[in-house]
């Protein structure tokens, strides 16, 4: 679902709405057509049902879908604010949303009966704007689990047992270090906690390496940060200043890239957010294991020739697991051509007519109740246990499920963090180097 970047592209669009947009139309849109975006190709057929559902209980309303890979869908939606080529609804991404309501180019929907009690913990209340309206609809959810290819855990004489159970701390890593150290194996066939190990020749690695993790982590260093206590910013939502100087954080993430360095993580060099992410190297059968959200359930059970299976994020020092819970939304464009049809559009989108139908084709989990439970059946028809990804929902006296951070500038925040980020992790810089990028990021915030 969710990776990033719109920094460039938001400058842009902060420059253009300042002075002026242009008007052009190459949307198809017209009176009785509502115009939708979304990014993952997986999920179109499901939401094809939905325009076809939608249609027949509203006579003389057509949708029309585009799907855009990741990158083009974002470069292409933010060209469209500027060109005056938006479409009347999109998918979004609560990474952009701040950055989008401090450009006011959303459409309250505080019309629509949006309810807190009707969708899973937190979805509705994180598309409410620092000005009090609503800006989206909530749409579906993802946490995140441990992916781990089960022919090398039982080579290792690990059990789904022991994996489910693991814990961690940022002083000796606890028996989670312990059991990625000892899937990790180098090219002579040691292990990583054997004598004799060769860390800078390593053939399996333990973890798999997800890259820097920008500045909010999702599938790397967020579980152990919340898990230790930790907050991205000062309040849950709206914060006015981040924390990433905090020592709490900095010791986790000081522990969590030193696994790269013992050898037992993927070296950053390892990565690229085009090709080879954490589930290629999995698939590669170069890492035993990865973090990886639920977006990502049907490539990892794809894979031919290996039996991948999901284990729980390890608990931590505060005697919590923990997960970020993410969720999409629908929003509509404060330029769109048929606001009406729109709101109608994204109202059914909403609803649970819509929302079973997306679970029943088991590719996410839609973010009313009745859907994720459509969802969780859809995956045990195809014997995929999601257990994982839906138990921290379930549990909160076990599990703490926080949002990706909600701020102004979140671009701003991303530009500067991805960097620092990857000089720790691949450079070798110093930890306490975050004192000074957070005090950037909290300058610009402050504005």
């Amino acid at each position: 679902m969710r990776r990033r970047t719109l920094t460039a592209l938001a400058g842009a669009l902060t420059l253009s709405l300042v002075t002026g947009c242009a008007q052009g139309d190459s949307t198809g849109a017209s009176a009785n057509t509502v115009t939708y975006w979304l990014w993952d190709a997986n999920q179109l057929p499901a939401y094809q049902a939905c325009a076809k559902g939608f249609e027949q209980e509203n006579p003389g309303l057509r949708v029309k879908i585009t799907q855009l890979g990741w990158g083009d869908y974002w470069t292409k939606l933010t060209a469209g604010f500027i060109a005056g080529t938006q479409p009347d609804v999109f998918t979004d991404h609560i990474q952009n949303f701040g950055q989008f309501v401090d450009l006011k180019v959303l459409e309250p929907l505080d019309d629509l009966g949006i309810k807190d009690s009707d969708y899973q913990p937190g979805l509705a209340a994180n598309w409410i704007g620092k000005d009090g309206h609503r800006y989206g609809a909530p749409k579906d959810w993802d946490t995140v689990a441990l992916f781990y290819n089960e022919t090398m855990v039982k080579d290792a004489g690990l059990t789904a047992d022991r994996l489910g159970n693991l814990s961690w701390n940022p002083e000796d890593g606890g028996t989670f270090e312990k059991a990625i150290a000892h899937l990790t194996i180098d090219r002579n066939g040691k292990r990583g906690d054997e004598p004799g190990f060769d860390k800078n020749h390593v053939k399996v690695y333990g973890l798999a390496s997800n890259g820097g993790g920008f500045g909010d982590g999702q599938t790397q260093w967020s579980n152990f940060a919340a898990s230790a206590g930790w907050s991205y910013l000062d309040k849950p939502r709206w914060g006015t200043k981040y924390q990433y100087d905090s020592a709490t954080f900095q010791s986790v993430i000081q522990w969590y890239f030193g696994l790269a360095k013992k050898g037992y993580m993927a070296p950053l060099s390892d990565y690229n957010i085009q090709s080879n992410q954490a589930n290629t190297q999995v698939a590669a059968g170069k890492a035993a294991a990865a973090f990886d959200g639920a977006w990502m359930i049907s490539t990892y059970a794809g894979f031919k020739g290996k039996d991948i299976r999901t284990a729980l994020t390890p608990v931590g020092p505060t005697g919590r697991r923990a997960t970020m819970m993410n969720g999409l939304a629908d929003s509509i464009t404060k330029a769109a051509r048929n606001k009406e049809g729109a709101r109608k559009w994204v109202a059914y989108l909403a609803s649970d007519a819509c929302q079973t139908v997306v679970g029943s084709h088991g590719v996410v989990f839609p973010a009313t109740r009745a859907g994720t439970e459509a969802a969780v059946a859809a995956y045990e028809k195809k014997g995929v246990d999601v257990s994982a990804f839906t138990e921290p929902v379930a549990d909160k006296k076990h599990f703490r499920t926080f949002s990706y951070p909600i701020a102004s500038y979140s671009a701003d925040m991303t530009a500067l963090m991805a960097p620092a980020m990857e000089d720790i992790y691949g450079n070798g810089k110093p930890v306490s180097s975050l004192d000074q990028t957070n005090e950037q990021i909290n300058l610009i915030l402050s504005q």
